[in-house]
């Protein structure tokens, strides 16, 4: 009982956290399976087919001692292939996607600039002895400027931004690439929410704003979310990928992702390419339901509704289950303020999602 009363302090304060069971009679605008991929039969019929050809069943080790497959390389390959980028690494999981990045990239006397609403991994991240972190405000160019000339001598500066933030939904600014391309940074793009969801090849950020690929960009994805699969991937120069294979913890000393979400994810990326003018417009649909709804604007399919208190944004969600609607309830210190965050899922159809943002709107008022 070492940890009752900060779990009584929990309580008291709306932020107690439990896990709970999917229940798969509810109609899930929860999840952050963007394309309704995770429900894809076809994906994983054809992904269990692929992997019963193989020899092996798992991966077995790290990617650097007997755990790089074939596999692994092809996808890699057709990631690079789809954004343009040179070389690719595959991971676990976003979030040790971006320790890896931070941990391995920022060195001793160099710089890392991050927006205030950056992942929590990236800000654990920060943590590290050895990083000297500046964060600037959200999406404020002007203040990322004044950062970069207040440390006009660094030897290295890099910047982290996310492609669509987690939580308020929006798009990094455009301008981004501007600076650090002026100011010879380095740039990482955390793209775990919008890839898959936005661009004219549904790429993510990239391929929304036309950026032609530098060296000195990152692009790090995921794998649970739009692709509907499990892991994460790091597109970059060969230089940098050959340089996070050295320094790296999460990749050096983890075991390379599975094989059979890597053969899921793959699998994931050829149906988007293959079907992106088709879930361009269910994800357009979808963005006009809730500005007509509930007045909102969306650039991917995060809807953020501020409600500012803990304990409403609980009993609203519960609410709604009893409705047969999941959503999330989104609390501090995650956010400042408390939020009811709504994903405008392709797997859920347009009639379900305008009857929820009716229900929304009426509860919430």
């Amino acid at each position: 009982m070492q940890y009752k009363k900060e779990l009584d302090a929990l309580k008291r304060s709306g932020r107690y956290r439990t896990r709970e069971l999917v229940d798969k009679n509810i109609k899930d605008f929860a999840s952050n399976d963007y394309l309704g991929l995770s429900h894809n039969k076809e994906l994983h019929e054809l992904t269990c087919k692929e992997l019963g050809r193989l020899s092996i069943n798992s991966s077995k080790a790290s990617m650097l001692v007997n755990g790089y497959h074939q596999v692994h390389k092809s996808f890699e390959e057709d990631l690079c292939k789809a954004n343009g980028f040179e070389a690719g690494v595959l991971l676990g999981s976003g979030f040790n996607a971006n320790i890896a990045l931070i941990d391995a990239l920022v060195r001793k006397n160099d710089v890392l600039f991050m927006d205030e609403l950056y992942h929590a991994s990236g800000v654990l991240a920060t943590k590290l002895s050895h990083v000297k972190v500046e964060f600037f405000r959200h999406n404020d160019m002007q203040h990322l400027e004044e950062l970069f000339k207040k440390h006009l001598h660094v030897k290295r500066t890099i910047v982290a931004v996310e492609g669509i933030y987690s939580m308020d939904g929006d798009v990094c600014d455009k301008e981004v690439f501007d600076i650090v391309d002026k100011n010879g940074a380095l740039l990482i793009v955390d793209e775990a929410h919008s890839s898959g969801v936005i661009g004219e090849n549904l790429m993510g950020v990239f391929d929304y704003y036309n950026i032609r690929i530098k060296d000195n960009y990152i692009k790090m994805g995921t794998l649970g979310k739009a692709y509907g699969s499990f892991g994460a991937f790091i597109l970059a120069s060969e230089h940098i990928i050959e340089y996070l294979l050295n320094r790296a913890k999460p990749i050096i000393y983890a075991t390379s992702l599975s094989l059979y979400d890597t053969l899921l994810a793959h699998n994931a990326l050829r149906y988007i390419l293959d079907n992106k003018e088709q879930l361009k417009e269910d994800i357009l649909l979808r963005r006009e339901i809730i500005h007509k709804e509930l007045g909102i604007k969306i650039e991917g399919l995060i809807v953020p509704i501020v409600i500012d208190d803990n304990k409403k944004v609980i009993a609203i969600k519960n609410e709604l289950i009893t409705l047969g609607y999941a959503i999330g309830a989104i609390r501090q210190p995650t956010v400042p303020k408390a939020i009811l965050r709504v994903i405008a899922r392709v797997g859920q159809s347009t009639q379900e999602l305008r009857s929820l943002c009716k229900k929304i709107d009426k509860i919430s008022l």
